[in-house]
Order: C-alpha cells, then sequence, then structure tokens
C-alpha cells in the first residue's frame, strides 16, 4: 500500500514539473512517463495540451534520447499521439521514438507521414523509420498483406522521380533490409547516381543488404573523399564482417571526424578477431590517457563485441568470387590480403600523428 501511495506521489510531483514552465525535466519526471494508461495518461493529455509549443517540444526530445539508452522504458503512449500532433518537429520527433516493437496502426501511420507528410524531413524521417519494419516483415513478423504493401511504398517512393531526394534515398535504404527481386539493382543504379547522396545511401543500403556481394564497393569506399561515404562504409563494412576491411578501420579510428572515428571503432567491434582487438586496446589506453570519456565508452562496447565476433573463424565471406569485381580486393589490399599477424606489426604507427595530418575530416 505504501508503494503504491509512493508512486502516485511521485507522479503527482511529475505533472507539477512538466507545469512549471521553468524548471528542467528531473530525471524521476522522465521515469514517471513511462507506461502511462488509464488516469494517468488522461492526466498527462490535460497537461499535454497547456503546454507551451518550446516545452512540449523539449519534452518529447528528451523522452526520445531517454528511451534509446533505457530499454525498460515506454514511452508509445506519448509517441504515438504525437504523430499526429499539429507541429512538424513534434512530427518529427516522434519518428525517432518509434521503435520495432510498435503495433500495425503505427507502420500504417508512417507510412501515410512518408507519402502525405507537407515537409520532406519528414516524409524522409517516416522512410528511414520504416526501414526497421521492412527488416521485421523479412524475418515474417509482419502479417504478409501489410509486408508487401509496406515494401510497394517504399519502391514507389523510390522511383518517383518529382519526391525530394532525401525522400528516395531514405525509402531506398528502408527497402534493401528485404530480399524482393529487383532490390539489388535499384542499390547498384544508386551507386552510380550522379548525386552523392544517393551514392552514399547505396552504400548504407549495401551493408544493410547482407549481401557479400558488395564488399569490393565498400573496401574502396572506405577512402573516399567524402567523409559521408566513409563513414557510411565503415558501417556497412562491420554490417558485412568485412575482414579485408581491418587495416583500412584501423586508420580511421584515428581520425579527427568524432563520427567517423566511433563508426570504425564499431565496426572493429563488429569484425572482431585478434587484430580488431589489438587496434581497440591500443585506442582504449589512449582514451584513458587524454581522458576521453566518450571514446572510451564506444571502445568499450566495441571490444565486449569483438569478444563474441570474429574468434578464430574462417571470414564470414568468400572473396574469390566478386560479381564483376574479381580484383577489386586484391587492388586495394595486395595479393594475399591482410591477415591477423599482419596487422599486429601496424600498432606502431597507429599512434604516428603525421600518418593521418593530410586526411579529409571535414564536417558532413
Amino acid at each position: 500500500m505504501h508503494s503504491i501511495q509512493n508512486d502516485t506521489a511521485k507522479f503527482e510531483k511529475a505533472i507539477e514539473n512538466l507545469r512549471d514552465g521553468d524548471a528542467p525535466f528531473a530525471a524521476e519526471t522522465i521515469y514517471s512517463l513511462s507506461d502511462l494508461a488509464g488516469e494517468r495518461l488522461d492526466a498527462f493529455r490535460a497537461v499535454w495540451a497547456d503546454l507551451p509549443l518550446e516545452r512540449r517540444r523539449s519534452l518529447l526530445v528528451r523522452l526520445v534520447e531517454t528511451a534509446e539508452t533505457n530499454f525498460e522504458l515506454d514511452f508509445s503512449a506519448i509517441m504515438f499521439p504525437a504523430l499526429d500532433d499539429g507541429d512538424e518537429h513534434i512530427r518529427k520527433t516522434a519518428i525517432d521514438g518509434i521503435f520495432e516493437d510498435s503495433p500495425s496502426h503505427v507502420i500504417e501511420r508512417l507510412m501515410e507521414m512518408a507519402q502525405d507528410d507537407p515537409f520532406s524531413e519528414i516524409r524522409a524521417s517516416a522512410a528511414a523509420a520504416l526501414g526497421q519494419f521492412v527488416l521485421k516483415g523479412e524475418l515474417g513478423k509482419l502479417p504478409a498483406r501489410l509486408n508487401t504493401r509496406l515494401q510497394d511504398t517504399m519502391l514507389a517512393l523510390h522511383y518517383n522521380l518529382d519526391e525530394d531526394l532525401d525522400v528516395r534515398r531514405r525509402a531506398l535504404e528502408a527497402v534493401s533490409n528485404c530480399g524482393r527481386e529487383g532490390v539489388h539493382e535499384l542499390i547498384r543504379a544508386a551507386y552510380y547516381a550522379d548525386d552523392l547522396p544517393m551514392r552514399v545511401s547505396a552504400v548504407f543500403a549495401m551493408g544493410r543488404s547482407c549481401d557479400e556481394v558488395w564488399a569490393p564497393q565498400i573496401l574502396e569506399e572506405l577512402s573516399s573523399d567524402y567523409p559521408a561515404m566513409r563513414y557510411e562504409a565503415a558501417r556497412a563494412a562491420g554490417e558485412l564482417e568485412l575482414r579485408p576491411a581491418l587495416a583500412r578501420l584501423a586508420e580511421m579510428v584515428y581520425e579527427d571526424d568524432r563520427e567517423i572515428q566511433e563508426m570504425a571503432v564499431w565496426a572493429l567491434g563488429e569484425i572482431g578477431g585478434k587484430a580488431a582487438r589489438n587496434v581497440l586496446n591500443q585506442l582504449a589506453a589512449l582514451a584513458d590517457e587524454t581522458g576521453d570519456v566518450d571514446l572510451a565508452d564506444a571502445v568499450s562496447e566495441a571490444q565486449s563485441a569483438a569478444t563474441l565476433s570474429g574468434e578464430d573463424l574462417l571470414p564470414l565471406f568468400d572473396f574469390s568470387d566478386f560479381e564483376g569485381d574479381t580484383d577489386a580486393i586484391d587492388d586495394l589490399y595486395g595479393d594475399d590480403g591482410y591477415d591477423d599477424d599482419e596487422l599486429e606489426d601496424f600498432d606502431e604507427d597507429l599512434y604516428d600523428d603525421d600518418l593521418f595530418a593530410d586526411m579529409d575530416t571535414d564536417e558532413y
């Protein structure tokens, strides 16, 4: 009984915190908004309707950020209705708070938004969010009819040349999660498109496709002049666990661009193996020496992942037979590629600042 009263008091205090426009959102307030239902949901809705626009925006951002780090919290009772909010910023933030366990009616709403929202940025965000549900359908976890309509919607958006480029490329990224006939050709066409953003999305889609046929293109783009391309190539290399990418990733973890650096760290963790762990251990020591907490956290997560992958296993893919590109890996990495023992000799060079002085680390 005491526990129930205490919980009720906490929720009432949270409501007061929400109403106080000058007060920052307390951690207890955020936690109290998880799993809202019944009278508490009604109470929240009444307060929400009276909150100033900026405070509503800030609250939703805080909820999304909290849910991304604490998977036990569920703010769906707030996020789902926010998809229909009249403010475009709130709608976009609500999209960021949609996760793969959402019900079918939310998927339907996202499809509507991807096609009909008046703001192209929101249409693009909705298309990107639908990628997780395309994958869910590919795994047989969506009703067949909904799965087909979802794929058809993404394909229609990508084919629509009158649609905004960002919407079209996010739709390609989303549909790359399925093995539907013709998607492979769409990815290849996007890779050779005139627009750099579309080519970047093609590399993202290569990683999502789980198809080793794209390894030569991904390995080549790890050294692209464009930071956005290097970032997505690092992600794709990690998703496909491309061991020939290890040497280049070992360089990328020392780029000045933090986003590229952390993605390369993540990719090393996904590929795993002795060489990857060696690089991560050195980077962990450097992060500790410089007091770089964010980098240390990223490296720690990658080290944990690396212990679960690449452990004296055969390479995930047979790199001897690539469609239309049989010599690509040899051209990039030599006739024999790199093995773990050779990569261990790379240690000393990783601390040579001059090695990275000429790298392009412009923002993207």
